[in-house]
């Protein structure tokens, strides 16, 4: 897929509307241009997982922010807010 956008005088350009379908922005999110070997790659900017409001759901025993394992054949591990050791 190739579309264009044209560059305003201030340096400004409009993501075309299949652009930010695909990449799921809406007005006011952000973007980022990186640099890559063969030319410029853009994403949408994620502060928050998209997986975020699913944390915690399908184990009952653990919740959101639980920040020790099971002591069962782990020791006494504590993990992080992520989940990880």
């Amino acid at each position: 897929m190739q579309c264009q956008a044209k560059v305003d005088s201030r340096g400004r350009i409009t993501l075309p509307s299949e652009i930010r379908r695909l990449l799921t922005v809406q007005p006011g999110d952000k973007v980022l241009f990186e640099n890559c070997n063969n030319g410029i790659r853009v994403r949408a900017v994620r502060t928050e997982s998209p997986f975020a409001p699913y944390k915690g759901i399908g184990n009952p025993d653990i919740g959101p922010g639980a920040g020790r394992l099971s002591s069962a054949g782990h020791g006494n591990s504590v993990a992080n807010e992520d989940g990880h050791l």
